[in-house]
């Protein structure tokens, strides 16, 4: 479930299909994300989600599974 709305929202932010997206991929080397591209994403999983993620956490995360294993945590 989680994993289904991050792909989600990374196939619109990134314009990608979503079966380019593996838990395994990293949102920067794979998928080809910029910084912005990061605060995009978490302002939308944020609201999303109702959840705060901090800008640490941005610095940190580098698969679409660490993401979904903070969100998750939370």
């Amino acid at each position: 479930m989680v994993f289904e709305k991050i792909k989600k929202i990374l196939s619109e932010q990134l314009e990608l299909d979503e079966e380019e997206i593996t838990l395994e991929s990293n949102i920067v080397d794979d998928l080809g994300a910029d910084s912005l591209d990061l605060v995009d994403m978490a302002m939308t999983v944020e609201d999303e989600f109702g959840l705060e993620l901090p800008d640490e956490m941005l610095e940190t995360v580098q698969t679409v599974e660490d993401v979904i294993r903070y969100i998750e945590s939370r």
